[in-house]
Parts: C-alpha cells; sequence; structure tokens
C-alpha cells in the first residue's frame, strides 16, 4: 500500500536539514500544505544569503514510512486529530512522531513522572505505587523508559496504562537491560518517539524526549533529581509549557533529593500521594490543553513580505549571542510577520539558529 502524497511531504519538508519544528510550522501556516513549502525552500533559502538545503527525498521517506508501518507503528502528524492536543500547544512541538500500543491513552488526563536514573530503592517503590494511584484514578502516567524513577513509573502504571517516549527510534531498545519493558509497553500502553526508526539515542536527543513528556502531560512530578539533571530540564520545560510542577521532598543529607528539594524553595507543589497530585491538577481540569484545538496549518496565512530595509536591520541585530525573538522584532521596529519570515529565510540558508526559550542566533 502506497503512503499518502501528504505525509511523504511533511515527512520530507521535517527531515531536510536545517528545518526545525519551528521552522515547519512557519511553513506550513505560510504556504498552507508540505507540497508547497518544499516548493519555496529554494527561494526562501537563496533569499537568506546561505546554502540551499538539501531536501530530503521521496524515495528515503517512502523507505521510512514503510519500516515505521512493517513495526507495526503508525505516525502522528501535527495538526491531525490523532496528535496529542497538549503538546501540540507548544512552539516547537514535534511536527511528526512515531507511535506503537494504544492510542486511547492520549485521551485521557497525562501525568509525567520522572526522576534519577540511579535512584534510591525507597524513591523507586514511591514512583511505582505512584504511578500505580494515580493510574487506578483514570490518568495516564508517562515517562521516559530510562532507569531508576522513570521504569518505577512505568511498572506501576502498565496495567492502568502508561506512555513511554524514547530518544531513540521506536524500534532501538535503551538502556538495552529495558529491552523487554518497552516491549511490554509498546504490546500493552504506547510507546512514541520522535527520531526516525533505526536511531541510536544521542545525547542531544535527549531534551528533545524531556520537551515531549513535558508537552504531554497536565504536569510533571519529580522523584529524586540531583542539581543539573535531566529531569530538572524535564520540569523546566513543563513550567515553560504553562503546567503544573510537582516534586517529592528528601532529605537534605542525600545529593539525589538536592533536585526536589530546590524546586520545592523555588515554587514547585509538594506533594506525598496521589491525592496530592489530583488536587493539584483539579482547579485546570486535569489536562492544561485538553479543550484547546489542535494546531490547524490547512490555510495559508495571509503572506507579509519584508523590504531590504527591514532585513537590513534584522540582520545587524543578529549576532552569535542568542536573543530572545520578541526583542529582535522590537528593536527592529517591524511587523512580527515579517521578521519571522526573515528568520525563516536566514534558517534555511543555514545561517540562523534556534535555541531554547524563543532565542535566535546568527551560525557559527
Amino acid at each position: 500500500m502506497s503512503a499518502p502524497s501528504d505525509l511523504i511531504d511533511r515527512l520530507r519538508l521535517i527531515r531536510t536539514p536545517g528545518i526545525g519544528p519551528i521552522a515547519y510550522r512557519q511553513l506550513l501556516m505560510r504556504f498552507g500544505s508540505a507540497a508547497a513549502a518544499l516548493d519555496a525552500i529554494p527561494d526562501l533559502a537563496t533569499r537568506g544569503g546561505g546554502r540551499l538545503p538539501a531536501v530530503y527525498q521521496k524515495s528515503a521517506a517512502e523507505r521510512e514510512v514503510a519500516e515505521v508501518e512493517k513495526l507495526g507503528a503508525r505516525y502522528l502528524s501535527l495538526g491531525q486529530g490523532l496528535y496529542p492536543r497538549a503538546l501540540a500547544e507548544l512552539e516547537n512541538a514535534p511536527p511528526l512522531l512515531t507511535a506503537k500500543g494504544d492510542l486511547g491513552l492520549l485521551d485521557r488526563p497525562m501525568i509525567a513522572i520522572v526522576g534519577a536514573r540511579n535512584a534510591s530503592a525507597a524513591a523507586c517503590r514511591f514512583a511505582r505505587g505512584l504511578a500505580h494511584d494515580l493510574g487506578r484514578e483514570g490518568v495516564t502516567v508517562v515517562s521516559g523508559l530510562a532507569r531508576g524513577i522513570d521504569s518505577a513509573a512505568h511498572d506501576g502504571s502498565l496495567e492502568s496504562g502508561t506512555v513511554a517516549v524514547i530518544a531513540g527510534g521506536i524500534d532501538f531498545y535503551y538502556p538495552p537491560e529495558n529491552e523487554a519493558r518497552q516491549k511490554d509497553i509498546a504490546e500493552r500502553g504506547l510507546l512514541i518517539a520522535e527520531m526516525p526508526p533505526g536511531t541510536e539515542p544521542r545525547a542531544r536527543h535527549f531534551p528533545y524526549r524531556n520537551r515531549i513528556i513535558a508537552g504531554l502531560a497536565a504536569g510533571t512530578v519529580v522523584v529524586e533529581a540531583a542539581p543539573r539533571s535531566g529531569s530538572l530540564i524535564t520540569a523546566r520545560l513543563a513550567a515553560e509549557a504553562g503546567r503544573e510542577v510537582m516534586a517529592v521532598p528528601g532529605s537534605p543529607l542525600d545529593p539525589r533529593a538536592q533536585g526536589c528539594n530546590q524546586l520545592i524553595r523555588d515554587g514547585a507543589t509538594l506533594i506525598q500521594s496521589a491525592a496530592d497530585v489530583l488536587e493539584t491538577l483539579r482547579p485546570i481540569g486535569g489536562g492544561v490543553a485538553s479543550q484547546r484545538a489542535p494546531f490547524d496549518h490547512q490555510a495559508p496565512a495571509e503572506p507579509v513580505e519584508a523590504d531590504a530595509g527591514i532585513r537590513a536591520r534584522v540582520e545587524e541585530l543578529l549576532g552569535p549571542s542568542p536573543v530572545p525573538v520578541d526583542e529582535v522584532v522590537r528593536l527592529a521596529e517591524a511587523p512580527a510577520g515579517a521578521v519571522q519570515l526573515i528568520l525563516l529565510e536566514l534558517e534555511l540558508g543555514g545561517r540562523l539558529e534556534r535555541h531554547a526559550g524563543g532565542k535566535v542566533s546568527l551560525a557559527a
């Protein structure tokens, strides 16, 4: 069975070097379809004054789609009905996800539980019990299938419904000792990946995975985390997305509790049970964005053009240090749409880098 042409076009667009989630979203908002966006790339990159990106080949996209089907998985595409609504609220939401398992779990309230890989036995027991109790209340538990707290959270919620977001391809088992657990989740829960099949996870992939965990959930619970750990990155991303951040307190004598205790000092909600989690989320209905419509890019936005004067001002404002896009718009004294178009052109030309927190800089 041949894949729908629109899926192939979307896959070609997001797999093209230099096109990230933000550029993808802006291209579809401007041109209305992935096919039209692909046709526009050469002109946009040329106007950005850079090199032309090597557009992902149709044959390679078709091979990837066939591999996903062979694995018994499917694509979830930003802007279409099966895509998780809460995740679609993120500015840098992944344009395409591969998923294997029970998609119905995405329709329930979701809570993320994350924490230390080298967690204590007591913390693992708590995370497992917390996940079990939340699942009994109809909550889907989301985590990252790492060692320690993540694995305990999945184990506690496997019977009721758990979602595992992995950093590599949907067919790559990492860590290796979690192979059986990952297969179980694909059969009885839901497995989600952003990377193409066969991708071995690298260090740079884990922050991308963390944003998906935080974006799916109405709130994130951290159970043991050292300072500057990946779990604290997930908590920060959850806060930036307007989601609840909760933490389990620990002994000040245990370095693994320092991250959680610091989160609580900084305003995270202290929780000691599933009842505490549910009470924290009840005012917002257990799903931050569950009532909002997903991002829809089918109708092209009104075209906004940028003249040479605006282009010169924007490029003059940019440098090697990341600056907020909003600040560039303000200082350029130009329409936001025109500035965004210039940034998109520079990005497609390989001259712009995007950073966390909505910041941009000239490429090194």
